[in-house]
């Protein structure tokens, strides 16, 4: 399915994105004894443009694609700007295609990468449309170039390759098939964009044979389909769009504190969260009064992001933990008649347990559950346990009322609610 092209150009200008990329928490201390461990939930928002990216505009210039390149022309300095304003460090090429037939002019790379906008400028308006000899081009032909070093990449960026066409590709083209073109574009660390230009070519278009869904599939790209006067807007909005790959690097350890952290990665559309799980454990031979240090970075598409996504963590290694503090409860009145939100919170234990007594003849008692359940009782002849809806209520049958409390790890018990 080809995506419109202007979704994720909102998502780039809306005043509503206020997350300020980076890992959360950035910082964090914890006391632990010899032996001991901690849980830390980690939050990476991402960029709503891949981190330090280097940009190919790779752009089908036969007779066809006149207006749509004219239409490059007019709306690159918005794509620029705005991706150099969210990564300043952004560079772009230019490139064009034909079909091998027409020589020369086959493919040809006019600007390498440059962060200098006129010279990405002037070569966007050098571009003119003609030729192309039968329907399909030989676009497999220009990305397997542009992979194998038609354009000189930075080392640890994100590397982004727009394919602007009409039409499909000939399969080979030139020598190359999709899938050697789409190994070398893996091998190259290439995400593809593909703008779908609708111009009515009688092969069905750049995705006529599936042949843009593959490649783009097979890279962790974005297809989008745009016609000849909003080709701009959608090359912007499938680089804001384009899939990022979080992956945690313990950059270092002290001796005697150790990290796991799941997933190994994980992968979400610029712009949007990835959730880790770090577990901390300090060995048993760790000295009480010393302080234990971790550092680790968060790559995006396997590149630095910067600071904001490095994590300091300490652990202050204690001789015993004494928590004489109880948790917090709260209950929060829902639509339902008898239905309660119950939240616990803790000074130290994370998932305090939450735990409802019957005070009927029976006595029965419920639980354990996490925080942020939604309870209702009922009156009733009491029952071994809770049943859960498909909503995730839990509907208890009690003899008499409910004293609902909550229970750390240390057994400290919270005050008791009773409805």
């Amino acid at each position: 399915m080809i995506a419109a092209a202007s979704a994720a150009l909102l998502v780039i200008g809306s005043p509503a994105v206020a997350t300020i990329p980076g890992v959360e928490p950035n910082v964090v201390t914890e006391s632990v004894i010899p032996g001991g461990s901690f849980e830390v939930d980690k939050t990476v928002h991402t960029p709503p443009i891949p981190a330090n990216p280097d940009v190919v505009l790779l752009v089908d210039n036969t007779g066809s694609m006149g207006p749509a390149i004219d239409d490059v022309k007019s709306g690159l300095h918005t794509i620029v700007s705005t991706v150099t304003a969210a990564e300043p460090t952004a560079q772009f090429a230019v490139a064009t295609y034909k079909d091998v037939s027409d020589g020369a002019e086959a493919f040809n790379v006019s600007q390498q990468l440059t962060g200098v906008e006129a010279d990405v400028q002037t070569a966007v308006d050098a571009m003119s449309a003609s030729g192309g000899g039968d329907t399909p081009e030989d676009w497999f032909n220009a990305l397997t170039q542009v992979a194998t070093g038609a354009v000189t990449f930075r080392p640890d960026t994100s590397r982004v390759v727009v394919l602007v066409g009409d039409a499909t590709t000939h399969d080979p083209s030139n020598g190359a098939t999709q899938a050697s073109t789409i190994a070398a574009l893996n091998a190259a660390n290439i995400k593809v964009v593909a703008v779908a230009v609708e111009t009515g070519n009688d092969d069905g278009g750049l995705d006529g044979l599936g042949q843009a869904t593959a490649v783009v599939g097979g890279t962790g790209g974005v297809l989008l389909g745009a016609d000849p006067a909003a080709v701009a807007e959608a090359i912007l909005s499938g680089i804001s769009t384009i899939n990022i790959t979080v992956t945690p690097h313990v950059i270092s350890c002290d001796e005697g504190l150790s990290v796991v952290i799941e997933p190994a990665d994980a992968t979400v559309p610029s712009g949007e969260d990835a959730h880790f799980k770090e577990t901390f454990t300090v060995s048993a031979d760790a000295k009480p009064g010393y302080n234990l240090h971790c550092v680790i970075e968060y790559l995006l598409n396997g590149t630095s992001g910067g600071d904001a996504f490095v994590q300091h963590v300490t652990a202050m290694v204690v001789a015993s933990l004494t928590d004489t503090v109880a948790p917090t409860l709260t209950a929060k009145n829902r639509t339902s008649a008898k239905t309660f939100l119950f939240k616990a919170v803790d000074n130290r234990d994370k998932t305090p347990q939450i735990w409802v007594k019957d005070t009927g003849a029976g006595k029965a008692v419920f639980g354990p559950y996490a925080s942020n359940v939604v309870l209702k009782f009922v009156k009733g002849a009491a029952t071994a346990k809770a049943a859960k809806t498909s909503s995730g209520t839990y509907v208890i049958s009690l003899q008499g009322n409910a004293k609902v409390y909550a229970v750390d790890k240390a057994k400290n018990q919270s005050k008791t609610i009773t409805k």
